[in-house]
């Protein structure tokens, strides 16, 4: 078919739905939760792709555009048509017929529409200007939801009447169409076409197609507002009084906010963008970023999947423009931000009169006239009414309005919530689809009716609320099916459902109204018979009698006896209404609607009306008035008091306030916490398998500090950058770092942004060894996608900066960026669609884990949770409050003046207050009539303060007014006021706006250059921190705060005028951040004060808490408070309040006038309730205050600082004043009377003065908050969290489902990340919207971190931190900690002729070198514990060696030394550059090396049986073998020939023997053989191979024969040894078959230790031949230069092993004078295969292995070279190699440390025998216990223990001589020894009596004969004939600690006779 659509009809369980009749189907109302049938629907996408939504754009003209774009995004379809047939027309806008079918031209003319169809507009690519005419079924066009349109097509032409197209191909052929790509009926048919009231044809709304919805609406509503409604464009209001529009636009908010879910909203980019394009009215809609409203939460707004978003409704016969439409719909995503064109489009829609095409149009039903808004509404009602549209039926589409549409504001979020609650959740999919059924319609009316019933009168209703409560009555009632399905396998029969009987629809009105009958006619229920439009009508008539004053919520019930009913509900109350339609606008469209109102003066009514209140006239009168009597006298007052405090001053000296001191920077161990914690997860990234991020590969740090652009905000990051020291630890600047340098590194997101941040990524592009950090600073800031940007590039161009910036392509393919996002707010980075993985979130430490401080710190944070919990019973007076006078005088203003935007009318106020405040504190006491208790403290104390310190240290307020033009207001009126009342230097007004600098006043300028010692002339203070001590009111503007930090001084943050619609918790905890404050833990004063509070009168308190009960309820209980209760508690506080009856009576006469008179006295009751009740509350029982119901929460302020006391800085603290206040009362009576400003009581307050500096340190500042956001804050919900947590998080996401649980309050930070990337979305204008589309399979970005913690807790100094420890990681990556330590036993040896004289020799010369004596003397520091070897040469004294460490600090940690790699070193695993990618096997374009396994075996007669071993041999290396050719069996390793002068590759093939050390092993040599090919082979265990293979697929390994599992390093090198002769001989057959002699084969093979990380060279400038003056330096060479040196020796294959020193820094011209010594070599070491042939390493051997070698090939006559000139630094690798060997009991329960005195045990003994190697026993007992068996040899070095064939440790304080058994060896002289012991381990043939006779021994002597099994014990003492001169005893035989199939070591000691 020509429209193939992206549903298809889905065949799963046809057959089930065929015996449904479709037309049933398509009519059915019944709420399964998904019919199988429904699915024949199209399915509404899920989401629109970016690319498609950002190309629908809502202007017609636009609109073509749009689909060019789409064409040109979407990959052309090329589409031929059929060639039109002969003869017919072919003109654009006629039928092939030949009839015109352009709406121009026929929309007069008659048209037969068949029934069941719909007139629509289609629009041809060749006619962008005409809409051209045709009929189509209306079945196959979707309802308002944009769902349910059947696949495929049925139209008719209504130029020729041809009927019955059945595809839409066709019919464009017959329309001439002319289209490129294949028709598709949801791009041609745009419009319905309905008639006007003349009769003419006219456009009408868009049709909802699935993702266009949001064209759609956008469309309707512009349309409608420019196309139909020309007169309001004009009238002259803001786009039709924006404050309409709808809720959609506002993500939570009070009753419709919650977003519905802006399907739509997705649709498109635009989105976010904003009201420049859509006149205003509609943008909200789509922007997602709205402010939510007040209270609700944001509502899930996707309510779920599409899949189920409810079965197919009866088709909607027709638009209205308020019809939920995509709207309201269901669609998942869609429906809240619809309201928003809702409110407008409905209003408008009508006008044009759709009286006569009601019936043509939607023939169903024949709705009648619109209902008419009357003209007076707003008048009369003082408040717009808002409709939510509930259910209608498909009969009848919700009625359309006409007239007064100004005044009404309609919803669809209700609807919305409607349908959301209807689709069951796919957690319970599981059970089946049809057997639970979803919420019934009336239950869910019902339940409405209920929740509003119980809404308070000050309450909002929140959509979170109502859907929790759906939510909840559907779990309950379907509990049991649940449990059920739970337990048991679903059963194919569903169980029958309860048997709880359904709310029929008829017994709906008469429940609902039974419900609202108790509520005292708050709610409203009308029943209408017919349809909703009369419930309407009789609503407005009641609104206009005045019926409904007492009335908040109407709710309008159609019920009749056929299933469906229609319901709407009216928010009538004012104060609701208000908030709700307010709550609906943008931000962009609250700013632009205030302005409006200032503009227009609209305002001016306001100011009059203020002036009318003060009976003295108006105040500018009497400020002027006071100005001019006052003038001289209060300058000579002014003097006077400077003048006394200066006298004081010169007595004193400089005035000097202890409490003064700006804390210097450093950093606390919170930030350095969090700093280690990211530098580990940057590491994780590094050490995952991703290869992500290379560590190795960079040398240092940069970076750049992305934040919002606020000039303050920007200071101070360069401010804390600077202070922190970061550059200079970077290396990233020299000492004296400017200012302008440090700018380099901090970026304000503004447009001149672009520029350095293409440098910036120029930078990173040109220092691929550099690690740049882009750290986004504030990140919850503007995260609208950049396609928002392009598509309305005009718009400001900041918008989308973030991510077109942060988010470009070259970001994030940077190998060499690192993203860390920082926050307070990450709410909208945790959405399913994110690039963060959880996995890369670091979130803010808790203080204390399980009650365990786990940060000590001298400071405790107090953020919104410390705020909360301070209102709280039992705490001291809460730091949160609101005031009830001022709430009480807006809710009368906004009743007075209900077109002014209450934000104006908060704010007029606020300023009237302070204003008045002012007045009354300079001495014009009749105006505390016309400001509130809270606002008359604040001022008295911003006042009072600087009268307490001597330097005039005083407070700041913070005021903070988010709309700029009404800070302005309030900046100047407060400016002037000030002026008039001379106190113009008693406190600074500041008016802070994000896009200035600070600007004060030269009195105060020096002031803080004095307070702060600052020379400079120029300096001005550029952040608020710099304001410390400053009395001042900061008016703070900006829609939000953008991270700037406050001083300390900070006492009173005053938030009553944010935007209470703007309920969303981003926005509602960013303004509390402002207020988060650190508070020195020392105890404060307030426990002192405790004990004297309680003292109070008793009779006081229960007053108290009689009044405070009633105080919470306040606004709806004041009204009843009997007047004899309320006289009483205003005599009790006239005793302790100077300024009772004055701030009761000013309450009551200021509200008066505004009809507030109830919730006046009430506030001015509680504010009076001071002193006593605070503390003395904290002292009561807690069982004993009873609050009123949990939902209202607390009192705000249940004890409130007297106004009286002035100069009582603040409530807060509860300090001896209390006491004072309260134990005095005839004091504070007494200032009662009279009537200055400061009372009686002044004077002896002041005496406890002190500077506020002080006790601000201590105690957070005090919020003042809107009674709205309080109550959210105060109140829990279910899951005893905060209502407003469970708030939509941020504006710019949407709740993936209404089924979701609620944040519970047992959630750590990570826990509520994985729910919000479980349960919520981003809108089409988030910039993740797309991100899921990028083809990755998880979408995260591998090197994006998100760093969140609460606000100003320091997270700036902890990144920073963390720049530093990642810089010194990396430096540190770059060095090594190697062993440094000095040889030992440097002083033993003689200096005789030991020496090689020829220094100057490159090699060494053979015969001078066969002349040098071995030095048996072991020099290698790692043997610092072994036994001492005695040769004749060395005169050993008896005494002791001195041994550096004692035996049990063996294991402690030797010496090293940190090194920094050169160009040569050898790297683990971690180590991955460019170079050596392909060297590891890792490179990109090859896939993971393939190898093969290989066998190869030799026969080895000592183990009497043939040796299997194996090769893993990576393809790109077997060049380096000889396989055989038929069957490619390995037959052999090459070898060069000694006569090869190459320098392209190393001759000798290396063999590293490694243990536990696959990632930590130093195998990879590319840098260190500088790029020469060599053959390099692992050797490892076979049950290490898969793991060593994995990390080194591109490396060789020898995998050793299983046996070898549990041996030491000895077998390995008897392996690696003995194959390597092997192999030689195979290689000397394979050559000589070439012709090659045998000797001419390269005998060498290199054995080195995995921990050999760099190599050395001493170069040596010698005097002369023989002069001994020389110098010397080391350099770093690598492997191949040493490696190519020795190899190129003369006659190098007459040695026999050749070895180099091992590196020290303590090195002495001494070491290295010789250049070769004959000696011990260890660790890296070229042994000569061939001529060692007889000399086998020790199989068997753990320890010391090397030095029983090297003893055994210097007694075969062998020669041992070191070159002394060539060193080797060996790392310390903390794991593998000897300490993988663990020796454990064999009894796995055993929970005893072993200790080595257990490795050996009495044969046949019950001891526990050990899981371990019996050579590793015996070595290990040797080791550490050897002086059991010696006890004559304990440090008795003269006489050392004579060792037979073996050099075994003894330990370090027993000396042994090495003596071989084997003919024709080179052993030392023992003529003149006697030994005081005789070892014979494992001794062979070799060893006879005879030989044993030659030797001589101490009496007492001791003998250790060591044997494989106690047979063998006995035959060797018989051999021997040992029992001729040793004397043994039974209970001298020993074995090794081995159960038997372990084979055991047996030994046997006796005494010398």
């Amino acid at each position: 078919m020509g429209n193939s659509y992206a549903g298809q009809l889905k065949t799963t369980r046809f057959e089930e739905v065929l015996h449904n009749s479709i037309e049933a189907s398509l009519r059915s109302n019944s709420l399964v939760p998904r019919p199988v049938f429904s699915q024949l629907y199209l399915e509404a996408e899920q989401q629109l792709s970016a690319l498609e939504g950002a190309s629908r754009v809502d202007n017609e003209e636009e609109e073509e555009e749009g689909e060019g774009g789409l064409e040109q995004n979407c990959p052309p379809n090329p589409y031929q048509m059929h060639p039109p047939p002969e003869g017919c027309c072919t003109t654009d806008g006629f039928c092939q017929a030949g009839k015109d079918l352009r709406l121009v031209s026929i929309s007069s003319e008659p048209i037969d529409v068949p029934a069941g169809f719909l007139l629509v507009g289609a629009k041809s690519p060749s006619l962008p200007d005409h809409l051209l005419v045709c009929a189509v079924d209306k079945r196959f066009l979707p309802d308002d939801d944009g769902h349910n349109a059947l696949l495929g097509f049925s139209g008719n032409c209504v130029g020729c009447g041809k009927k019955g197209f059945c595809y839409f191909t066709e019919f464009s052929s017959h329309m001439n169409l002319k289209v490129t790509t294949q028709p598709k009926k949801q791009k041609h048919l745009k419009y319905y076409l309905i008639r006007n009231a003349q009769g003419a044809l006219t456009k009408g709304p868009l049709i909802c197609w699935k993702g266009s919805e949001f064209r759609s609406r956008q469309a309707s509503a512009s349309a409608c507002s420019s196309s139909l409604f020309p007169p309001l464009e004009s009238s002259g209001l803001p786009a039709p009084f924006p404050s309409e529009p709808g809720p959609g636009t506002t993500p939570s908010l009070p009753l419709g906010a919650p977003q519905a879910g802006p399907a739509s909203d997705h649709a498109s980019l635009t989105a976010a963008v904003g009201p420049a394009v859509f006149n205003g009215k509609d943008s909200p809609k789509h922007q997602p970023l709205v402010k939510h409203s007040l209270s609700a939460a944001p509502r899930p707004s996707a309510l779920g999947i599409l899949s189920n978003s409810g079965p197919p409704k009866k088709r909607h016969k027709g638009w209205s423009p308020e019809s939920p439409s995509a709207a309201d719909g269901g669609c998942p995503q869609g429906g809240g931000n619809r309201a928003k064109y809702e409110s407008t489009g409905v209003t408008c829609m009508p006008q044009v009169g759709l009286v006569g095409p009601a019936s043509v149009t939607f023939p169903v039903v024949a709705s009648g006239e619109p209902v008419s808004v009357p003209d007076n509404l707003l008048k009369i009602c003082k408040a717009k009414p808002v409709i939510f549209k509930g259910k209608y039926s498909s009969h009848g589409h919700f009625p359309y309005l006409c007239g007064n549409l100004n005044d009404v504001v309609v919803s669809p979020l209700l609807y919305t919530c409607y349908q959301n609650s209807q689709s069951i959740s796919r957690a319970y999919g599981q059970y089946g689809a049809s057997t639970i059924q979803p919420i019934s319609e009336e239950m869910q009316l019902l339940l409405t009716v209920y929740y509003l019933v119980q809404l308070a009168a000050d309450q909002v209703p929140l959509m979170e609320d109502l859907e929790q409560i759906f939510l909840r009555s559907w779990r309950e009632s379907h509990l049991t099916e649940i449990r059920q399905y739970q337990q048991a396998p679903p059963q194919p029969v569903p169980p029958a459902p309860g048997a709880v009987a359904p709310v029929t629809s008829a017994q709906l009105p008469w429940l609902a109204g039974l419900a609202a009958s108790s509520c005292n006619d708050s709610v409203h229920i009308i029943e209408c018979t017919y349809s909703l439009a009369e419930g309407l009508s009789e609503m407005f008539r009641l609104l206009i009698e005045g019926k409904l004053a007492k009335t908040n919520y109407v709710v309008i019930i159609r019920a009749c006896r056929s299933a469906a009913i229609d319901s709407c509900i009216a928010v009538t109350g004012k104060y609701q209404a208000r908030i709700l339609s307010e709550s609906l606008l943008t931000p962009a469209e609250y700013q632009k609607e205030v302005n409006y109102e200032l503009v227009t003066g609209k305002v001016d009514s306001l100011g009059a009306f203020f002036s009318t209140l003060c009976p003295e006239g108006d105040i500018d009168i009497l400020l002027d008035k006071f100005h001019q009597e006052n003038q001289g006298q209060i300058s000579s007052s002014l003097t006077a008091s400077s003048v006394t405090k200066s006298a004081s001053l010169d007595v004193s000296g400089t005035p000097v306030c202890t409490s003064y001191h700006l804390e210097p920077h450093r950093i606390r161990p919170f930030q350095l916490a969090v700093a280690q914690k990211l530098l580990s997860h940057v590491c994780s990234i590094a050490d995952s398998s991703t290869q992500n991020l290379d560590l190795g590969s960079f040398e240092k740090v940069d970076f750049l500090i992305c934040i919002p652009p606020s000039e303050v905000t920007y200071q101070q990051t360069l401010f804390h950058v600077w202070h922190s020291g970061v550059l200079l630890e970077l290396g990233l600047e020299k000492e004296h770092v400017t200012k302008q340098r440090v700018e380099q590194y901090v970026l304000k997101l503004d447009a001149e942004a672009q520029t350095k941040f293409k440098s910036f990524l120029q930078n990173s592009f040109q220092n691929p060894h550099t690690l740049f950090v882009l750290i986004h600073d504030h990140a919850h800031w503007d995260l609208v996608s950049s396609a928002v940007h392009d598509l309305y590039s005009q718009s400001d161009p900041s918008v989308g900066l973030v991510d077109r910036l942060l988010n470009c392509k070259e970001v994030k393919e940077a190998p060499n960026i690192v993203m860390l996002h920082v926050t307070s707010f990450p709410y909208a980075l945790q959405t399913q669609h994110t690039l963060i993985s959880p996995y890369n979130e670091i979130h803010w430490p808790a203080s204390y884990s399980n009650g365990v401080d786990l940060y000590p710190e001298n400071k405790k944070y107090f953020g919104l949770s410390e705020f909360i919990e301070s209102t709280l019973s039992g705490h001291s007076l809460p730091l949160l409050r609101y005031d009830s006078s001022f709430e009480a005088m807006v809710t009368a203003l906004g009743k007075r003046f209900p077109r002014l935007h209450s934000a104006v009318i908060r704010t007029f106020v606020l300023v009237q207050h302070y204003t008045a405040a002012m007045m009354a504190v300079s001495g014009l006491s009749q105006m505390k009539n016309y400001t509130s208790v809270e606002t008359l403290e604040i001022t008295q104390n911003l006042l009072n303060s600087p009268k307490q310190c001597p330097c005039g240290h005083g407070l700041m307020v913070l005021l903070r007014v988010p709309c700029s033009p009404l800070a302005a207001v309030a900046y100047e009126r407060l400016a002037h006021v000030r002026a008039r009342l001379a106190l113009e230097e008693h406190f600074e007004i500041i008016l802070g706006s994000p896009s200035s600098g600070i600007t004060i006043g030269k009195h105060f300028l020096k002031q803080l250059k004095m307070w702060q010692k600052i020379e400079d002339a120029e300096w001005r203070p550029q952040t608020y921190l710099e304001l410390e001590g400053l009395p001042c009111i900061l008016i703070f503007s900006g829609m939000d705060p953008h991270g700037e930090s406050l001083p300390r001084s900070l006492r009173y943050c005053d938030l009553r005028l944010i935007n209470s619609s703007c309920l969303v918790r981003t926005a509602l905890e960013q303004e509390l951040g402002l207020a988060a404050y650190f508070v020195s833990s020392e105890p404060p004063l307030e426990k002192r004060a405790r004990s004297e509070a309680l003292e109070s009168d008793a009779e006081k308190l229960s007053s108290t808490d009689n009044e405070d009960e009633e105080l919470v309820t306040e606004g709806s209980t004041s009204e009843k408070r009997s007047p004899v209760k309320r006289e009483r508690s205003r005599s009790h506080d006239s005793a302790s309040s100077s300024l009772s009856s004055k701030a009761s009576s000013s309450a009551r006469c200021g509200e008066s006038p505004a009809q507030a008179q109830p919730a006046g006295p009430s506030r001015g009751d509680r504010a009076r309730s001071p002193q006593p009740c605070g503390p003395a509350e904290e002292g009561r029982a807690p069982g004993e205050r009873q609050w009123p119901q949990a939902g209202r929460g607390p009192p705000s302020a249940i004890s409130r600082c007297s106004p009286g006391l002035a100069p009582q800085p603040d409530p807060g603290l509860k300090t001896g004043q209390w006491s004072i206040q309260v134990s005095v009362p005839s004091l504070s009576s007494s200032g009662s009377s009279s009537s200055s400003a400061m009372p009686a009581a002044g004077p002896l307050v002041l005496q406890a003065a002190q500077c506020s500096m002080t006790k601000a340190c201590r105690r957070p500042p005090v919020v003042f908050l809107p009674k709205l956001v309080y109550d959210m804050l105060t109140s829990t919900d279910g899951s005893g969290l905060p209502k407003a947590a469970s708030l939509l998080p941020s504006h710019s996401v949407m709740w993936a489902s209404s089924f979701r649980p609620l944040l519970s309050k047992t959630m750590t930070s990570t826990e509520q990340s994985l729910y919000y990337r479980q349960w919520t979305v981003p809108r089409p204008s988030h910039m993740d919207y797309g991100s899921r589309a990028e083809g990755r399979v998880d979408g995260f970005h591998p090197r994006r971190l998100l760093l969140s913690g609460p606000p100003q807790i320091g997270k700036t100094g902890a990144y920073l931190q963390f720049l530093s420890i990642l810089s010194r990681m990396l430096i540190r990556l770059t060095e090594v900690d190697v062993y440094d330590e000095e040889e030992i036993n440097i002083n033993l040896r003689e200096e005789s002729d030991w020496h090689y004289l020829q220094l100057s020799d490159p090699w060494p010369d053979l015969e001078l070198f066969k002349k040098l004596p071995f030095d048996y003397l072991i020099h290698d520091p790692k043997y610092e514990d072994a036994s001492l070897i005695c040769s004749h040469h060395q005169s050993v004294t008896s005494e002791d060696r001195g041994t550096r460490r004692k035996p049990e600090d063996l294991y402690v940690r030797r010496q090293t030394a940190r090194m920094r790699l050169s160009k040569y070193a050898a790297y683990n695993t971690y180590h991955h550059c460019e170079q050596c990618h392909q060297y590891m096997g890792f490179h990109p374009r090859y896939q993971l090396y393939e190898s093969t396994l290989h066998a190869f075996a030799f026969s080895y007669s000592m183990l009497g049986e043939e040796i299997q071993l194996h090769f893993i041999i990576p393809k790109s290396k077997e060049h380096h073998f000889v396989f055989s050719q038929p069957g490619g069996q390995l037959e052999s390793m090459r070898l060069p020939l000694v006569t090869d002068k190459s320098h392209e590759y190393i001759k000798s093939p290396t063999f590293t023997p490694t243990t536990g050390r696959h990632e930590h092993g130093l195998f990879n040599l590319y840098h260190a053989m500088d790029g020469a090919s060599h053959l390099h082979v692992l050797v490892v265990k076979e049950y290490e191979m898969a793991i060593y293979k994995k990390y080194w697929p591109n490396h060789i390994m020898l995998v050793l024969p299983s046996i070898f599992n549990s041996a030491g390093v000895g077998a390995a090198h008897f392996l690696i040894k003995e194959l390597s002769y092997h192999n030689l001989e195979l290689e000397r057959n394979r050559q000589e078959e070439l012709g090659i002699k045998p000797q001419d084969i390269w005998p060498f093979i290199v054995i080195s230790d995995d921990s050999c990380v760099m190599w050395n060279v001493v170069d040596v400038d010698c005097g002369g031949e023989r002069s001994r003056e020389f110098s010397w330096s080391e350099r770093n060479v690598s492997l191949k230069h040493i490696m190519q040196h020795v190899e190129s020796s003369p006659n190098i294959t007459h040695y026999a092993l050749i070895g180099v020193r091992k590196w020290s820094s303590r090195t002495g011209s001494r070491e290295v004078r010789e250049p070769f010594s004959r000696c011990h070599v260890h660790d890296f070491i070229i042994l000569n295969v061939d001529l060692t042939q007889n000399v086998q390493y020790n199989q068997n051997r753990f320890m010391c292995d090397d030095v029983d070698f090297n003893l055994r090939v210097h007694s075969a006559g062998l020669l041992l070279c070191r070159f002394n000139r060539f060193s080797v630094m060996k790392k310390q690798i903390a794991v593998g190699g000897h300490r993988s060997f663990h020796i454990t009991s064999k009894v796995s329960d055993s929970p005893m440390a072993i200790v080595p005195a257990q490795y050996i045990c009495a044969p046949d003994s019950k001891h526990t025998f050990l899981a371990a190697p019996a050579q590793l026993l015996l070595e290990k007992f040797l080791q550490h216990h050897s002086h059991r068996f010696f006890p004559l040899s304990l440090k008795n070095h003269g006489h050392p223990v004579l060792s037979v064939d073996c050099y075994l440790n003894l330990g370090s304080q027993i000396s042994v001589c090495y003596v071989s058994s084997r003919p024709h060896s080179l052993n030392i002289s023992c003529s003149d020894f006697l030994f005081s012991g005789l070892l014979l381990y494992l001794c062979d043939s070799f060893v006879g009596a005879g030989f044993l006779k030659k030797f001589h021994f101490l009496k007492g002597a001791t003998l250790c004969v060591i044997c494989q099994d106690r047979n063998s014990l006995r035959q060797t003492v018989v051999r021997l004939e040992l029992e001729d001169e040793w004397q043994f005893r039974l209970r001298d035989e020993f074995q090794t600690a081995n159960a038997k199939e372990d084979r055991p070591l047996f030994f046997l000691t006796g005494r010398h006779i």
